[in-house]
């Protein structure tokens, strides 16, 4: 059984979200939606050490109300940089030398299924490199102006992307060494010639981006 080390990114805005404040303190089920996330690796054996990346903006109200939680879970926070890129960055600096892998999974997707994890997690001891993610199964329109329909998009070998997204230690920190860019850390990955290999996941693995999605999360979690 592979070492793993868990990167949280918590220091994105959230604007989508139109709280007010970052969404990852929203009540989820009667706790903080990131606290149902660090709960999902808390409990494994696997699991050797847990990074919560928060923004400067959000770390007085974190320890102030979430102190002991996080020290209870066994969660260590770090400073978030100036996009999610900035922020996995600085957490790498902090990995522990025991950890084999690095598993970087969204802080907002609190309802990631264990066998998921367990899935994704082996895929990556045995590869290098795995992500969850769900094949595409909605019919896709692009629009060239945002108001009418172009083209209907073939769905055809597209996937979803989710997280988690797990990477051999010396394959993920290489990647952000490059100084490229990157909507997620698989591309990064990719852009050095490493292939990902694609764990199908769930559709239930939500990303909370909207106030409905925290309704959808609730549903999940209810049940």
């Amino acid at each position: 059984m592979a070492k793993v080390s868990v990167i949280l990114p918590a220091a994105g805005a959230g604007t989508r979200f139109g709280a007010g404040r970052s969404k990852i303190f929203q009540p989820l089920c009667g706790r903080a939606v990131f606290l149902h996330a660090l709960e999902l690796f808390a409990r494994r054996d696997d699991v050797v050490q847990m990074l919560l990346v928060v923004s400067s903006r959000d770390a007085d109200e974190l320890n102030g109300r979430f102190g002991d939680e996080l020290r209870r879970l066994g969660a260590e926070t770090v400073e978030g940089g100036t996009d999610r890129s900035g922020s996995v960055r600085n957490a790498l600096s902090r990995i522990h030398d025991e950890a084999e892998l690095i598993c970087v999974h969204d802080a907002v997707r609190p309802c990631v299924g264990t066998e998921q994890i367990d899935a994704v997690f082996a895929a990556a001891e045995r590869t290098g490199s795995a992500i969850l993610a769900c094949p595409v199964r909605a019919t896709l329109k692009h629009s060239p102006d945002n108001v009418h329909v172009g083209q209907t998009v073939p769905r055809d070998g597209l996937w979803e992307a989710q997280t988690p997204q797990v990477f051999r230690g010396d394959i993920l920190s290489a990647a952000y060494q490059t100084g490229l860019s990157a909507t997620d850390d698989a591309e990064l990955v990719q852009q050095l010639g490493h292939d990902v290999e694609l764990v199908e996941g769930d559709a239930r693995n939500i990303k909370i981006t909207t106030p409905a999605d925290l309704a959808i999360a609730e549903c999940i979690l209810g049940k």
